[in-house]
């Protein structure tokens, strides 16, 4: 067994359930505001979670600070279980979700900022529970930017590495006040953001409610909404679709990009070369999907609480400009059932699933920047095999790429479609038909939502059997932490002593 520094995991571990105790505590306030009957349950599971996590504290107090590799794979995936584990409690307690396998996947798409639910209806659960699975979105969202930006990069796997690429192996005493100092900045960003979000929406005609809600959802790319119908429901208000399509395009956006956006330096943002593509990506798509939804589709089949406007230019532009932006920033929002456009449309859909977002945001997938890379490097093959001996490195952002960082995209993504195929056949080994299957498993291991088959956007995950749900949840875990955070934990020569 390796020596791994026990005392500080269980201490990390401790803060965590004590942090989100507290966040609990809100969702009690929210609760007692609107007297939906179950601030108490609400309550006691916040006192559980925060006595069980203010105990390993103190049981740890004494600990060494000192964090190598091992420790750190084990306190992000640890973290992320005892955060969806602690989350359970207020389902369960209440018995708004009375099965643990239904509220562990429930919190566990919460965290991950997956949007996939079990409810058949939402409108009926207390707005407490509501707020509170709102609420797992966005501390999962949070804690994603963070741990891309300041903790995968130091494991050697971060979707960042590219932008820590000037200091790929800092001290701890240097990287310390970096850390701090950028967790600031991107908390400042991320809560400035919500506010802003939540303001607009109520001015646009959505209760508060609900934009307080939806914001915490949007900004953190999951998908919860406090409707059956998701986004649907405002239909008839296309200011609040075009409110929540910008912050979604936001919230994909590398958040040390928009940083530098609100400090003027528009430069860095134009030099970008991921928030290039993100944007060419996005406005390509929607130009796509529009013309098809507007030529070829029938909206009326795609309604799901009111229907677009048939024959209406603007109304296919904003469902398909939504709707592509719900896929590639993985926030899984819905407007419509875009499995009804087209033949075309639904496999062009699929193929979205595996884009992803920018890296540094909050949204899942592959991610932008690495496709460009692997695409660019594929293309640079092609000049090796004419000129063996030349030096051709790949180039990101005026600057040429090491070879480790390119040999650790493409590894990534072998290992990401690899788990998409062995998460397919697993579903379809558990009595689920094809389409269910291959889309369950790239919705789940993309952290987007809403699928195709029996999970498509006007069904959700209910009618999977336990199983299924808890290898969704797997992959759902695995996919948010960039699979080697997780996979590493189940290979035999991380458990060595060496």
């Amino acid at each position: 067994m390796p020596r791994l520094n026990k005392p500080i995991i269980s201490h990390i571990m401790g803060v965590l359930l004590v942090c989100n105790g507290g966040f609990m505590l809100t969702a009690a306030v929210v609760s007692f505001y609107y007297n939906d009957g179950v601030t108490l349950e609400i309550l006691a599971a916040a006192l559980i979670t925060m006595g069980v996590g203010a105990l390993a504290m103190l049981l740890t107090r004494g600990h060494k600070r000192e964090v190598k590799k091992r420790d750190g794979y084990l306190i992000v995936t640890l973290g992320w279980i005892f955060m969806a584990l602690s989350g359970t409690l207020p389902y369960v307690i209440s018995q708004s979700i009375p099965s643990f396998t239904n509220a562990f996947f429930e919190t566990m798409s919460g965290y991950t900022t997956t949007g996939a639910s079990i409810l058949n209806d939402i409108e009926s659960i207390p707005r407490g529970l509501l707020f509170w699975r709102s609420l797992t979105h966005w501390i999962g969202g949070m804690g994603i930017i963070v741990l891309a930006i300041a903790i995968l990069p130091l494991l050697g796997i971060g979707g960042m590495q590219l932008f820590a690429a000037e200091a790929p192996g800092p001290s701890a005493d240097k990287l310390k006040p970096r850390i701090t100092d950028t967790a600031k900045r991107l908390w400042f960003i991320y809560v400035g953001l919500t506010f802003a979000e939540t303001i607009l929406l109520y001015l646009a005609g959505m209760g508060l409610f609900d934009a307080v809600n939806h914001s915490l959802s949007t900004l953190s790319t999951g998908g919860f909404s406090t409707k059956n119908a998701s986004i649907a429901y405002w239909n008839d208000n296309p200011l609040v679709q075009h409110i929540i399509s910008l912050f979604m395009f936001l919230a994909g956006t590398n958040f040390v990009i928009s940083y530098f956006g609100f400090k003027g330096r528009f430069n860095k943002v134009l030099r970008d070369e991921e928030f290039k593509w993100y944007s060419y990506f996005i406005i390509g798509f929607t130009i796509i999907a529009t013309l098809i939804v507007y030529y070829k589709a029938d909206p009326s089949l795609s309604s799901i609480e009111h229907p677009m406007v048939l024959g209406e230019f603007e109304s296919a532009f904003r469902h398909s400009l939504f709707q592509i932006l719900a896929i590639v920033t993985t926030t899984g929002f819905v407007t419509a059932d875009y499995t009804m456009w087209t033949p075309f449309l639904t496999v062009f859909f699929f193929g979205l699933f595996f884009l992803g977002g920018s890296a540094g945001s909050t949204a899942g997938g592959v991610k932008v920047m690495r496709h460009v890379i692997m695409i660019r490097n594929g293309l640079i093959e092609f000049k090796r095999t004419l000129h063996p001996n030349a030096v051709l490195p790949v180039h990101y952002n005026g600057k040429s790429i090491s070879k480790k960082i390119v040999f650790n995209i493409l590894g990534f993504f072998i290992l990401y479609m690899l788990s998409f195929i062995i998460g397919a056949v697993v579903l379809a080994s558990m009595g689920l038909d094809f389409e269910t299957s291959i889309g369950g498993a790239a919705s789940s291991l993309g952290n987007i939502g809403p699928a195709f088959g029996i999970l498509g956007p006007v069904n959700n995950f209910d009618a999977l059997p336990d199983a299924a749900k808890w290898w969704c949840g797997f992959l759902m875990l695995i996919g948010r932490l960039e699979l080697f955070t997780v996979l590493i934990l189940l290979t035999p020569f991380f458990w060595r002593n060496r």
